[in-house]
């Protein structure tokens, strides 16, 4: 086919797919798919049909935190073996909790669990992941800090076939199962959010005294509500301080920094795991906090923790 004729080829497919008498076929399911499923299949021109599967479950994500600067920083035969044993360790705990893997891209992984117990499989494997990561990989790539970052959220996600069949060794290279659905956009962003340092910058007052009978000027940092608390009305239009050696005061601020944890879930995977596991030790003794994260497209609390299983202390 000549490039001429081949805008005209595409738009006709494409025109097939989006007309009125296409029909996608969706079908609930419990159970997560596989590229192999009767019930998920590519366009059919033919017939003008493509069936779907929808799921109601959790969906976690992982990725190495400043994998750019790993490139950079190790040797070529270094980043093969950290890859390489980071995608397989992680396939592995993907499978532990009754999960399955359905994605690998470079440095993140996507898994996605059955409906039956998904809160608890979920979290568990972010925990089992977490253990992975600090207590096996970073220890056997000591010459460079080993960060990872998990991410999990809950809703509905929809499994599709796309690409086109090919003949020979392409046919496999150009199709594939994609997953649709908001918890796999937001659980891929927490993990950009996870093990990064945030600086925060809090306006202060610099409060100056004078105290004459030792002849000494002393200034101290105050929060700047609690600066304006202290000053009193007057009959005229102007604001005094309290203490008599008080003279004078500057605006400052203070820097303070905070390190996300390493495991970031959205409120329906930590309201869903504390429903069905309400005595789980990590809920128990607190070790789930609320964090300040913002992930575009969600608007609730995010939960966060650095949690570990024992066994591989």
């Amino acid at each position: 086919m000549g490039l001429a004729d081949f805008p005209d080829s595409l738009a006709e497919e494409i025109q097939e797919v989006s007309s009125s008498d296409f029909t996608v076929e969706i079908t609930e399911t419990d159970i997560v798919p596989s590229v192999d499923d009767p019930e998920i299949t590519h366009p059919n021109l033919v017939t003008k049909v493509q069936k779907c599967e929808l799921i109601d479950t959790c969906v976690l994500y992982i990725a190495i935190r400043r994998s750019t600067d790993l490139s950079f920083s190790h040797r070529r035969n270094t980043l093969t073996e950290l890859y390489s044993s980071f995608v397989r360790a992680m396939a592995r705990c993907g499978g532990y909790f009754d999960s399955k893997v359905r994605g690998i891209v470079g440095d993140r992984l996507m898994v996605i669990f059955d409906k039956k117990d998904c809160f608890a499989n979920a979290v568990n494997t972010a925990i089992l992941m977490n253990s992975v990561s600090q207590y096996l990989l970073d220890k056997n790539f000591s010459h460079d800090e080993i960060k990872c970052g998990v991410g999990l959220d809950y809703g509905k996600m929809l499994a599709s076939k796309v690409g086109i069949i090919k003949r020979g060794v392409e046919n496999t290279a150009n199709k594939s199962i994609v997953w649709l659905g908001r918890p796999a956009n937001v659980a891929s962003k927490l993990t950009d959010s996870e093990n990064r340092k945030t600086y925060n910058f809090v306006p202060t007052v610099q409060e100056g005294y004078y105290y004459p009978n030792i002849d000494k000027h002393s200034w101290y940092e105050t929060d700047t509500p609690k600066f304006l608390d202290k000053l009193e009305e007057t009959y005229s239009p102007v604001l005094k301080h309290p203490d008599e050696y008080f003279f004078g005061f500057f605006q400052s601020s203070r820097t303070t920094s905070q390190t996300t944890p390493p495991v970031l879930m959205t409120e329906p995977v930590f309201n869903g795991f504390k429903q069905a596991n309400p005595d789980e030790q990590s809920l128990k003794e607190g070790w789930w906090h609320p964090q300040s994260v913002f992930v575009p497209g969600y608007s609730n609390k995010v939960y966060g923790g650095n949690i570990w299983f024992t066994a591989f202390l």
